[in-house]
């Protein structure tokens, strides 16, 4: 039986979380102070809970972080991974977020490797703009010679993920409406969530999708590309079809009723939303001795129970027990 929840959505999407340590200090997700707090498993710990989940239907993994091209064998994981057959039939969808650091000389072996897909963390296309958000002087021209190389080797599509915080970086949306055409990339802008170290958001720190699509029409005008339903981002085309944009709003158009998602954190606890309020210890559970089968069955259960919708701007929400860096992108 293949993985679904009581309201009866499909899972086919997992992220995998390789690390929670991260070379760069992003003022929407670190405080500057914090390393890794949960620590790395062995790949082969990753492979066996990838391997159950494929299983039960999954068909789209995504390899996360932190950032996950810090860990040593990672090449090889996604080798690993490609070897996985789903019960479609088809083959496994490999895709990795990355920050884009260490991408450059990384992108031929892990497109060999069996990786489809790359998307590209990426806040700013000003270098010194992007250097007070990282906290990291020289990432820029790392940042984009990755993204180039990605494009050169065939991880297609490349996407570049931009987090807007008003207050830092709302004035990049034009710019990255022109890097989206001059570069070939899609760039999809972020709705920033209270997911950061530092607890500082509020919702006048949210850039919403109306106002990214009001700002990027003084550029050039848009139109919306259809897009499926578990799909998190709504798509955008510029109206002569050079260059994509997409929007991830999950504060002000929240997509949950479609959700196809669950996560492996670092340490191996299943999350079955960015925002749950506790985890589910798929590990400890192999560290005792379970089986395949009872792991399928643990991970069955959990899955039953994967929250409607999260609360965000509600008077009831609670913060998730995790921040973004220990959860996984």
């Amino acid at each position: 039986m293949l993985l679904s929840d009581k309201f009866g959505r499909a899972i086919t999407d997992l992220r995998i979380s390789v690390t929670d340590r991260c070379n760069y200090k992003c003022v929407y997700c670190r405080t500057g102070n914090e390393g890794a707090l949960y620590g790395d498993l062995p790949f082969a710990d990753y492979l066996r809970m990838a391997r159950v989940l494929v299983g039960l239907g999954i068909q789209q993994v995504r390899i996360t972080g932190g950032e996950p091209l810090l860990r040593k064998g990672v090449v090889d994981f996604v080798r690993e991974l490609a070897a996985l057959h789903p019960a479609s039939g088809e083959e496994l969808d490999i895709a990795l977020t990355t920050n884009g650091h260490l991408l450059a000389d990384m992108a031929q072996r892990l497109k060999d490797a069996g990786l489809r897909r790359v998307t590209v963390s990426m806040d700013a296309v000003d270098p010194a703009r992007f250097a007070r958000i990282t906290r990291v002087r020289d990432g820029y021209d790392n940042v984009l010679a990755g993204i180039r190389a990605a494009r050169r080797v065939g991880l297609w599509p490349v996407k570049v993920n931009c987090v807007l915080m008003r207050g830092f970086n709302e004035d990049q949306i034009i710019p990255f409406g022109r890097f989206a055409r001059e570069e070939g990339v899609a760039v999809r802008f972020i709705e920033f969530m209270p997911l950061e170290e530092d607890r500082v958001w509020s919702p006048n720190t949210v850039v919403t999708l109306d106002e990214i699509i009001r700002r990027m029409a003084e550029y050039r005008p848009l139109v919306e590309i259809p897009h499926a339903r578990s799909e998190t981002a709504r798509r955008y085309r510029f109206e002569d079809g050079i260059g994509e944009i997409g929007i991830i709003a999950p504060v002000s158009h929240p997509f949950c009723g479609h959700c196809s998602r669950i996560r492996i954190t670092s340490d191996g606890k299943i999350r079955t939303c960015l925002f749950s309020v506790w985890d589910h210890d798929l590990h400890g559970r192999m560290r005792r001795g379970a089986s395949d089968g009872e792991l399928a069955e643990f991970i069955r259960e959990i899955v039953q129970n994967k929250e409607e919708r999260h609360h965000i701007g509600e008077p009831d929400f609670i913060p998730a027990s995790r921040t973004m860096v220990h959860i996984g992108g």
